[in-house]
């Protein structure tokens, strides 16, 4: 079993092997890759076919090109005529979409089934020298696109979601040799190695020059023909027309190998595979060259195309889909023939057992002192592995194993179990994703999941995120086929968000908002709103009906989940789009949008408040408004037309009292008027009351009380006005005298309280005589009278008095205050 497992492992060196397995036999057909240019993308990307522009091919039917997607095993995915220009180079996104980059500097996009998605260009001086080559780059965040001219001037962007042209600097030199380049990223900033000739430039951003890089290639005279990155951009091979390869680091720093491949002649490919060793493909022979001193050779009878993955090469052919990775170290030391690793023991001890040879025991006791290692081991080789029965059996010695371990956890080993079911389930043929547990890790778990999104295959998405048990992910796919759903159905709008909603069920991780935008984005309007009705939020939902001109049903919703801003959002909008008149109409069926529009007005605008009440026929609103306007500061001279307004207005709603306020308010602003005029003081807009305090001020007696007697003014307001004007104006004279001019119709408290507020203790004492009997105890202290308050309060046999002028009054007195409660019974 273990040599059929190694036949396919070839010696690289001492201890490493590589080794080259069939994965697909493809499943195309009437395809001649001799005549064609294929491109791929990592990650077992879709494969884009289309005619090869360098080679004489004879066309029958239609002169057109046609640009043919596979999957990586061979099946046909979509199709479409190219007729836009000149193709310079075609590439895939990290997110699958064709890169069609044209020889006028335009980059057009499409979807993996043919669907044109939109166009950028690579900038007007690309436009005006014609481009002649191009390269698609990877970096962690996005895809990136670099030009190079027949000017030999090289034009860049970074991400084609945010297609920013960048010139790098001129290269110095005379354009007429034969050049290779390659793009390179480091910390987010990319940059271009550019050979002509023997010379070498490094080109970035930047800078403002290009920089003049020293390599030692073997020769005195040669000429650089290919170059080539390491997925991770930290290695460099460099390929002359003298049969050298140079290999070592990117930045030149250092050289594993200078080697002569004994062939001249120019390389289909120069590809990198892993970080292991560099590829050369000669159309149909491939020469596998180590870092050290290790090279192989592949031969095929067919033209094979290459495509660099993270850790391994995928190698095309009309026939099949071969991946040639260097064995991995777990493997190699399980598998290879007389190995001592501890995994290897234990694999052999599973295997007896299943026999129930008692052999299995024998290999039990050689691996026991490292059986977690082997444990550990035996899962991780389960990974490398693509043929399942190899899978199988290293899964079931790792169980095994875990049998004599007491603290094992089993979490790697059940992650890998779950591991190995999502992978074999995307490297399925009708999936075609041939993609390696250590292309899993660097992608990741949700990485996949998007590249499944992107080929439809939602439902086995969603598959792999139940058992994975990744529910925010299966929200994403979720979403993602409900907006693959509404773009591409032709069925009844019904029926289709019917399905949807069924599908989706009640789910806090999906949006329908998200789903009817999509459907409002494909012109699907009706289907959009359809859609929105499953949305739960009314603050998601109005503001996309508002968009699709369902205003009315927008209202509807906002009134309906009582948020009066969302409210407020609708009737700005629909104040904003349709006429004043429709507007004021739409909203009379719905009173509490009318309401919150009439407060709204009523703060902010309030002649559209006098139209909104005039259409109603409200008078007595009308008649508010008018009051309202005639207290505003702001329309002080329009005030007595205002009160006329609002008096015909009381009229017309038959409340004859408040025409009747109005007529004496306008009486009163009148009159103000002729004060003003006559004392050149602020009247208008004053209260009576404050109108008759400022004449009392004045001394105007006789007019105030002739406005008093107009107004009838009751005589405890009026006694209380002249009592405080008096006191602020300090005639204590007219004070004494008013107090004697007739009976009081407040009492005599005021009087005295007056004066103590304003520190005259020598009038208050002159109206304590008058003070009612119940009073006066708090009047005496008030004046500081204790002895005589206490005296007061113990004649009124009032003992809450006395307990009153004991809490205010001296030390001195407080004995004789304590005799006086003495003698009350207890």
């Amino acid at each position: 079993m273990t040599v059929l497992l190694t036949g396919d492992w070839t010696p690289f060196g001492k201890d490493d092997y590589f080794r080259k397995f069939e994965v697909y036999i493809m499943g195309w057909s009437d395809i001649d890759l001799n005549t064609l240019s294929l491109t791929s993308t990592s990650f077992g990307g879709p494969i884009a076919v289309i005619r090869d522009r360098n080679k004489f091919v004879k066309v029958q039917g239609g002169g057109k090109p046609v640009i043919t997607i596979y999957t990586t095993s061979g099946v046909y995915i979509s199709s479409f005529n190219w007729s836009s220009g000149q193709i310079v180079q075609l590439g895939w996104t990290s997110s699958l979409d064709l890169l069609c980059i044209l020889e006028d500097g335009l980059v057009l996009m499409y979807d993996i089934f043919s669907n044109y998605r939109h166009t950028f260009s690579m900038g007007q001086e690309a436009i005006d020298t014609k481009v002649i080559d191009a390269k698609v780059f990877y970096t962690a965040q996005s895809t990136g696109i670099a030009v190079l001219t027949a000017a030999h001037r090289i034009f860049l962007i970074n991400s084609v979601k945010e297609p920013k042209v960048r010139r790098l600097p001129e290269i110095p030199g005379v354009h007429k040799d034969a050049v290779c380049w390659e793009v390179m990223c480091e910390d987010r900033h990319s940059k271009v190695l550019f050979a002509r000739g023997k010379d070498l430039y490094c080109l970035n951003e930047a800078e403002q020059n290009a920089v003049v890089l020293d390599v030692d290639l073997g020769d005195d005279v040669y000429m650089i023909k290919a170059m080539a990155v390491s997925y991770d951009f930290k290695l460099l091979a460099i390929f002359t027309d003298r049969g050298k390869l140079w290999i070592g680091k990117s930045d030149l720093s250092k050289c594993f190998r200078l080697s002569d491949v004994r062939n001249t002649s120019s390389p289909a490919q120069l590809v990198w595979c892993g970080n292991d060793a560099v590829i050369i493909n000669w159309g149909t022979n491939l020469d596998v060259i180590g870092l050290k001193e290790e090279t192989i050779k592949y031969n095929y009878d067919e033209p094979v195309f290459l495509v660099q993955e993270v850790d391994c090469v995928r190698a095309i052919t009309l026939q099949s889909m071969e991946i040639i990775q260097k064995v991995p170290q777990v493997v190699r030391d399980i598998f290879r023939i007389n190995s001592t690793a501890p995994g290897s023991y234990l694999l052999e001890a599973s295997k007896q057992f299943k026999k129930k040879s008692h052999r299995s025991n024998e290999y039990l006791h050689l691996v026991k002192p490292k059986l977690f290692l082997a444990v550990q081991q035996c899962v991780e080789a389960a990974g490398h592995e693509f043929n399942t029965e190899t899978q199988k059996m290293l899964i079931r010695a790792a169980q095994f194993g875990k049998i004599y371990l007491d603290d094992c956890s089993p979490e790697n080993y059940v992650t890998m179990c779950r591991v190995l079911r999502c992978i074999n389930a995307v490297r399925s043929p009708k999936i075609g994703i041939p993609i390696t547990h250590t292309q899993l890790y660097t992608l990741t778990v949700q990485g996949l999941m998007k590249l499944l999104m992107m080929r439809h295959h939602h439902f086995l998405a969603l598959d792999l995120a139940a058992f994975l048990k990744m529910p925010e992910s299966s929200n994403v796919i979720r979403l993602h086929w409900a907006c693959y759903k509404v773009k591409h159905s032709n069925r009844n709008k019904d029926q289709v968000a019917r399905e949807i909603a069924e599908k989706l069920g009640v789910n806090k991780g999906v949006s329908y908002t998200e789903i009817a935008k999509k459907a409002a984005d494909c012109g699907k309007t009706e289907l959009a709103i359809k859609i929105i009705e499953y949305e739960p939020l009314a603050n998601l939902q109005v503001p996309l009906l508002l968009r699709l001109g369902e205003d009315r049903t927008a209202l509807v919703k906002a009134i309906e989940s009582g948020n009066t801003d969302l409210v407020y959002t609708v009737l700005s909008h629909m104040r904003e789009n349709i006429h004043l008149g429709k507007f004021q109409m739409e909203i009379r069926a719905f009173p509490l949008a009318q309401a919150l529009y009439l407060k709204y007005c009523r703060l902010h605008n309030m002649d559209t408040l006098k139209d909104v009440y005039t259409q109603e026929d409200d008078h007595k609103s009308q008649a508010v408004c008018c009051i309202r306007e005639s207290f505003d500061p702001k329309n002080s001279g329009m005030r007595e037309a205002s009160l006329v307004a609002a008096q015909e207005s009381y009229k017309k709603a038959k409340l004859d009292l408040h025409a009747s306020f109005c007529e004496e308010q306008l009486k009163l602003s009148k009159y103000q008027r002729s004060l003003e005029e006559k004392f050149k003081r602020d009247f208008v807009g004053k209260s009576l009351h404050a109108t008759v305090k400022l004449l009392l001020s004045a001394q105007e007696v006789k007019l105030a009380d002739k406005l008093r007697t107009e107004y009838k003014v009751p005589d405890r307001r009026y006694w209380w006005l002249r009592v405080q004007v008096l006191g602020e104006l300090g005639d204590w004279f007219e004070l004494e005298k008013f107090s004697k001019s007739k009976k009081s119709h407040i009492g005599y408290e005021p009087f005295l309280d007056i004066c103590l507020k304003y520190g005259n203790r020598y009038e208050a004492q002159k109206y304590l005589p008058k003070v009612k009997e119940e009073l006066k105890v708090k009047y005496l202290v008030k004046l500081g009278m204790m002895e005589e308050a206490a005296q007061t309060a113990f004649d009124q046999k009032d003992r809450e008095a006395l307990k009153y002028v004991e809490s205010k009054c001296d030390p001195d007195l407080l004995e004789k205050v304590g005799g006086f409660l003495r003698q009350f019974p207890k």
